[in-house]
């Protein structure tokens, strides 16, 4: 067991199974269900399928994020065993975590002046911000510090390629994110964006493909132009999805098929409830090492 944890947020969708497995702490998101609260468990309180049929159904989603008093708790008791932290938030470009995180920390080290705390936003979400955490465990189980792991995390975040498309636009509209007028356009003409996550940690769109086959390999086309090594990548590949399994197991397939040198099989995750709260079904999002994230 090393001197410090290594810590993210439940929005880095990787199961619980996998966090433990890693020795990655966790702490949860919290979401709303027709304005009942529930925690963003990893699919413990409410199994993914569950939770999309409802949105499907109409359910009304709100998300609420890790807040001060709740990273303050959360801290604590790996500072009373006298460990130190390295926390990766979900990207500031989506959430305001990353702050509640940093005045936790500042209250934590007053109290506890000879630890380390050390936040990092992590400029990514959803199995992207897991494939970064999984990088992260890789390092500090071949003996990387405290200080070398947060720098290597802030030196590698944009590395971390994410790339998204939906076949329902319905969630994207609601939130903001695409335009009603670009929405209704786009369900007519059957219209999937394919969006990626930009240098600030954003969800950006960034062109409009027509049809599901077409998008499907449109986003392995973005992998082979921006992984490392292009055709010849050797690293992970992490792929999730909000109740289109079908769709991501495809993805997955041509990912293997066109990548022969990848690092094991493509793991295949559920969006969590937070970052699905806002996609809604029919999203599905590719995550690899390439290219570092200039626009």
């Amino acid at each position: 067991m090393s001197d410090y944890i290594l810590s993210c947020c439940s929005t880095a969708d990787l199961t619980r199974e996998h966090l433990q497995a890693r020795d990655i702490q966790y702490v949860c998101f919290h979401y709303f269900l027709d304005e009942k609260e529930y925690p963003d468990d990893l699919g413990q309180t409410m199994p993914f399928d569950k939770f999309y049929q409802a949105m499907a159904d109409g359910a009304m989603t709100r998300t609420a994020q890790v807040n001060i008093s709740e990273y303050l708790a959360y801290f604590t008791p790996f500072l009373e065993q006298g460990r130190d932290i390295l926390h990766l938030t979900l990207s500031s470009g989506i959430s305001g975590s990353y702050n509640s995180a940093v005045n936790a920390a500042a209250i934590a080290k007053e109290r506890y002046p000879d630890r380390k705390i050390y936040i990092v936003d992590s400029l990514a979400a959803s199995s992207g911000y897991g494939l970064l955490m999984d990088g992260l465990a890789d390092r500090r189980d071949e003996g990387m510090d405290i200080d070398q792991l947060r720098d290597w995390a802030e030196e590698n975040r944009l590395r971390l390629n994410h790339w998204f498309f939906s076949t329902d636009l319905t969630f994207f509209v609601r939130g903001g994110r695409i335009s009603k007028a670009a929405g209704v356009f786009g369900g007519v003409l059957n219209i999937c964006p394919l969006m990626n996550v930009d240098y600030m940690g954003r969800l950006i769109p960034r062109e409009k493909i027509r049809t599901k086959k077409k998008v499907i390999r449109a986003i392995v086309d973005k992998m082979e132009k921006c992984a490392d090594g292009c055709l010849d990548y050797d690293g992970k590949c992490y792929i999730s999805n909000s109740a289109c399994l079908e769709d991501a197991q495809e993805v997955a397939r041509l990912v293997e098929e066109r990548f022969p040198k990848l690092n094991g099989r493509v793991l295949v995750n559920s969006i969590g409830t937070t970052i699905g709260a806002h996609t809604g079904p029919g999203t599905v999002a590719l995550f690899f090492w390439g290219k570092k994230r200039v626009d």
